[in-house]
């Protein structure tokens, strides 16, 4: 039986971040993946197979709408389904082969199979090949992710009402797509297709879209995702779903009411979540406590209650972010080996890969006045911004929130364009707990996106914003 310091079950952002840390701090380690390809969920059918299709419906887009505003005349502009998913295909191939060839630098043994445990250092393996192997880890990693939320109301079959997974798949242009779900993955997979000209109807429970986020990027890509042509029923729900071989029809129920509607298509995504992934892990042979969602239950450092295993990413509480599973794999790791890392969950931020995109970190305005705290708000909008004109992207704002008394910026909120990577800005500032004032003081580029932050800032700090 072959030994490792540590063993990671599950390859994804988390799983593949953590066992290539362990492996450059000296630790022996193997990873466990049942899937065939490394790289999770997030790599195989999730964040880089969603972001190359969203890229594709963008050029598309711009292609139809904006190209003759910049004097550009094209014609005969055709979509090639096939060849948009084929080159979403590559993308996700290129980016696991990444990830298999950092595998044999960093020496680690992986294994193409289900692990189970069998005592707390002990794991069975089902190789994908039919033969088993069984291990011995000092330490282990679960970090086995999540998959979507699927109840049973919504009759899912794979074929006409499908998951994420399968809408990355999908060869033919539907005419029609219903989504249930307002949140991030059914926004950014609707408005793939609806670039790209299906009628896309997205059902909501509450009485806005990304709802955990700050209210003013909910109203914002509201309002710019209505643009679009996406339709919303929000305050619904939906009560049942029927497919046949060509059509799904969807019932719906207006929230509060016993008012009624059928909405009929092509497909039925949803799109309402993602729940923790353990099934067939053997985590009642060790004793090892999950809470009320399925998740597994850590106490410090990500330790669970059985010594020596630990649980990070989608599979444990908190938002289901790879770059969240990235930096708890980052933490465990140096944890094992003697450093002391940190982590701070209140700063990781959010993004949604819409066009304009919306990206978030700490406290929201709402959060914030549930709380009872005083705080000073400053927005800007892309609209007054020379850079956004000259680009078209003038739909969208920066909010700063900091503390009405000590200037400690709290939270910052965008919506627009490259708001995912402008976010940055707010997290590190955060990190180092500095004031609207010293963002605001910061000399940023002319002309960028990024003088919106620096507007916003001078707004809260004094309400003094330049541009408007």
């Amino acid at each position: 039986m072959e030994s490792f310091d540590v063993t990671v079950i599950g390859a994804g952002p988390g799983g593949y971040v953590a066992a290539i840390r362990c492996a450059q701090l000296g630790m022996k380690t193997a990873i466990i993946e049942k899937r065939g390809t490394l790289g999770g969920t997030c790599l195989n059918v999730g964040c880089i197979p969603s972001k190359a299709l969203l890229d594709s419906s963008e050029h598309f887009h711009l292609a139809h709408k904006r190209f003759a505003e910049h004097g550009i005349k094209a014609s005969g502009i055709a979509l090639d389904m096939k060849q948009m998913i084929k080159r979403k295909n590559e993308v996700v191939k290129q980016t696991t082969g990444g990830i298999d060839f950092l595998m044999k630098k960093n020496k680690i043994t992986v294994y193409d199979g289900m692990g189970s445990f069998k005592d707390k250092n002990t794991i069975d393996i089902k190789l994908n090949s039919g033969k088993s192997e069984t291990i011995s880890s000092k330490n282990i990693i679960i970090a086995t992710g999540s998959k979507p939320n699927l109840p049973a109301t919504f009759n899912y079959d794979g074929k006409r009402v499908i998951s994420s997974k399968e809408a990355l798949d999908i060869e033919k242009l539907p005419k029609k797509m219903v989504i249930i779900g307002g949140g991030v993955i059914g926004l950014e997979l609707g408005s793939v297709y609806a670039r790209l000209g299906t009628e896309v109807v997205v059902v909501e429970y509450q009485d806005t879209i990304i709802s955990t986020m700050d209210s003013d990027c909910s109203k914002e890509l509201l309002r710019s995702l209505k643009k679009l042509g996406i339709r919303f029923l929000l305050k619904h729900g939906v009560t049942n779903v029927k497919a046949t071989k060509t059509s799904v029809t969807v019932d719906i129920q207006k929230r509060d009411s016993e008012e009624t509607l059928q909405e009929k298509a092509d497909y039925c995504l949803i799109a309402i979540g993602r729940v923790a992934y353990t099934e067939g892990l053997g985590l009642d042979k060790v004793g090892i406590a999950t809470d009320e969602r399925g998740r597994v239950d850590i106490t410090n450092h990500f330790e669970t209650n059985v010594p020596g295993i630990y649980a990070i990413g989608d599979v444990v509480k908190g938002a289901m972010l790879a770059h969240k599973a990235e930096e708890e794999g980052m933490f465990v790791a140096e944890h094992l080996a003697g450093q002391k890392p940190h982590i701070n969950h209140h700063l990781i931020p959010g993004v949604v890969y819409t066009w304009p995109e919306v990206a978030s970190v700490g406290s929201t305005e709402q959060e914030l006045k549930a709380e009872g705290r005083a705080i000073k708000v400053g927005k800007f909008p892309y609209k007054a911004l020379g850079r956004a004109r000259a680009s078209m992207d003038t739909e969208g704002m920066v909010k700063v929130i900091s503390d009405a008394a000590t200037d400690e910026i709290l939270g910052v909120h965008m919506v627009g364009a490259r708001a995912a990577d402008m976010i940055m800005e707010g997290v590190a500032l955060m990190e180092f707990r500095a004031s609207a004032e010293d963002m605001a003081r910061i000399s940023h580029p002319h002309p960028t996106y990024t003088e919106a932050t620096k507007e916003a800032a001078l707004a809260a700090t004094d309400n003094r914003p330049i541009h408007i």
